[in-house]
């Protein structure tokens, strides 16, 4: 009987071979039928574009679509280059175009829809791109309309309707981020002189990141607004607690506060222990400012000298330099100011910000960076400081 069975599996491999090669020669047949059916100017435009010549390619393409107007996934893959490429123009006829279709199917209409909402978002026309977005609500694409939804009302500075679709985006939008479209709001308030309505906005932030610094400088701000220096110092230092990568940005704040109380010693003893902790150029700066008003020149000397020694770096030696000129005899200072000159034109590109997510650099420092909209990913470091650490 097993000798039986073994004979019969024997028998049954030509036939699957058999089978396996008249399939083929079926698919074979069919690619040649519709590689035929395909205009010159399909494989002219693939040619251009393993050619690396894209403008060609798009002519063969479009002269593609005009001969067929069903192929739709051209018509698709022009409109997102045309997008990619900055001609929104004629990206937005391209899916126009697409939705005018009498037969199109309904997935291919619901991806029109979402690219032309792309289209009109990438023109800064944000107010077409919401309508668009709006009506996929209810359809398979809403997540993608939603995610486009919150993209819009970032760039519009429209932070309530952000918090308000960013709660049903979990995946998307973070506690943190929600906490930063909160500080948005307070910091508008506290510019319209409402400190009630921004506290609560500040409140609301910190119920959803305990470790928001931003809701803890503009609370700060808030304090020394209305006079209050003693609690708006109390309130900078505890963010030393959240994350003291961020101490250099209230740095300059602490300066004016204890300016005003006439208190240099105390602030010269906190930021100083602030500076050996977590050392950083925007920090150095401040500390060097205290020590310059409240000890004189060489004390500053001292101090710039003494971190250079422990942080060497480029910024830290044109800060040292600035800090010897006062100090240089009449004949060396000629030299001082030479080497300070020389060593600005190397540092001018290294006192900027980097963003984490893309490499983004700016001489200000961003909560959301510009370039790819991430919240918090440009640490409050300069960028020669961004590499040491790596």
């Amino acid at each position: 009987m097993n000798e039986l069975f073994e004979y019969w599996q024997l028998l049954l491999v030509p036939v699957f071979f058999a089978m396996g090669w008249t399939a083929a020669r079926v698919d074979m047949r069919q690619v040649v039928h519709e590689s035929r059916a395909l205009p010159r100017s399909y494989f002219k435009g693939l040619n251009f574009l393993l050619n690396e010549q894209p403008d060609k390619a798009i002519d063969s393409f479009l002269e593609v679509a005009k001969v067929d107007s069903q192929t739709v996934e051209l018509h698709f893959a022009l409109g997102n280059l045309f997008r990619r490429r900055g001609e929104t123009e004629r990206a937005i006829r391209m899916h126009q175009n697409l939705l005018a279709l009498p037969e199109i199917e309904e997935k291919h209409r619901l991806q029109a829809m979402v690219e032309l909402g792309q289209d009109f978002l990438k023109a800064g026309l944000l107010d077409r791109a919401e309508e668009i977005f709006n009506k996929l609500i209810g359809t398979s694409r809403e997540p993608d309309a939603k995610r486009s939804l919150l993209e819009i009302y970032q760039v519009g500075k429209e932070w309530q309707k952000a918090i308000d679709i960013a709660r049903e985006l979990p995946d998307v939008a973070s506690h943190r981020e929600i906490a930063e479209y909160f500080c948005e709001l307070a910091a508008g308030e506290i510019m319209r002189s409402r400190s009630d309505s921004a506290r609560q906005y500040l409140d609301v932030a910190m119920q959803e990141n305990r470790k928001c610094v931003r809701a803890s400088m503009l609370l700060g701000d808030l304090f020394a607004q209305e006079g209050k220096l003693e609690e708006a110092i109390a309130v900078w230092q505890g963010i030393e607690q959240q994350d003291p990568a961020y101490l250099s940005l209230v740095a300059q704040r602490l300066l004016d506060a204890y300016r005003k109380l006439e208190r240099l010693g105390e602030g010269i003893a906190l930021l100083g222990g602030y500076l050996e902790h977590y050392p950083s150029q925007d920090l150095l700066d401040v500390v060097h400012q205290l020590v310059l008003e409240g000890q004189g020149d060489e004390a500053a000397y001292r101090l710039v000298r003494a971190e250079l020694q422990r942080n060497p770096s480029l910024l830290g030696l044109e800060k040292l330099m600035s800090a010897r000129l006062p100090l240089a005899s009449p004949e060396v200072r000629p030299d001082v100011e030479l080497a300070k000159t020389i060593i600005q034109g190397y540092t001018r590109r290294l006192s900027r910000y980097r963003c984490n997510n893309c490499g983004f650099k700016a001489r200000q420092f961003y909560w959301r960076c510009p370039a790819c909209g991430g919240w918090e990913t440009n640490p409050p470091r300069r960028s020669e400081e961004f590499d040491q650490s790596l």
